[in-house]
């Protein structure tokens, strides 16, 4: 029995006592930022807040821009319509006697002559309506003076002359004043009328 029992001792002192589960770390923890803490809904729904704002804003200051305009009295006719109306008839006498100065008018190029009765057939129409106070008639020589613009400034790139250039960037600038000013009269002209005019203005 004591032989026994030695030996028992002897077997447990060698035993290796087991070793406690190593701690595990707690996770991470993301610093706190306060000012991320909504981000996300505010991005969601920050796109279909700003497109009504920018509406509501363009709405107001058109209808600011309608307030301080003035209406037409009867029978007025704003001073840059009529200048405008000049200036397209000027175009079509230009273009006329471009046309009629050409040696060959079936040139390589093709014959001129149709283009040039359709484009000052234009012009008329847009200066004959430009007096009679009508809107369509004042939109379609915006796009006339547009293209005219458009088809100067390219021809600024092939210029050999200084004072060349220094004359198309002169009529540049005149048209686009004359543009630019057009735009209020057309405004104007489609307001409602005053009580008492004659007849429609579009």
């Amino acid at each position: 029995m004591g032989s026994r029992s030695r030996k028992r001792r002897a077997v447990g002192e060698r035993a290796p006592a087991a070793a406690p589960p190593a701690a595990v770390p707690p996770p991470a923890v993301a610093p706190h930022r306060p000012e991320f803490e909504h981000q996300p809904e505010l991005d969601a729904e920050a796109p279909p807040e700003a497109a009504p704002n920018r509406y509501a804003r363009g709405r107001a200051r058109d209808e600011a821009i309608r307030q301080n305009l003035e209406p037409l009295e009867p029978g007025e006719r704003p001073r840059i319509v009529t200048i405008a109306a000049i200036v397209a008839f000027a175009f079509a006498i230009a273009n006329v006697i471009a046309t009629l100065t050409v040696d060959d008018l079936s040139s390589d190029q093709g014959d001129p002559t149709m283009f040039a009765i359709t484009t000052t057939g234009v012009l008329v129409l847009a200066g004959i309506g430009m007096l009679a106070r009508k809107y369509w008639a004042v939109l379609g020589f915006q796009c006339i003076l547009g293209l005219q613009i458009v088809i100067f400034s390219l021809a600024l790139t092939r210029v050999q002359k200084w004072w060349v250039g220094l004359a198309l960037m002169v009529f540049i600038g005149l048209l686009g004043v004359l543009f630019w000013k057009l735009i209020r009269a057309m405004a104007r002209l489609q307001m409602p009328e005053r009580p008492g005019a004659a007849g429609s203005t579009r």
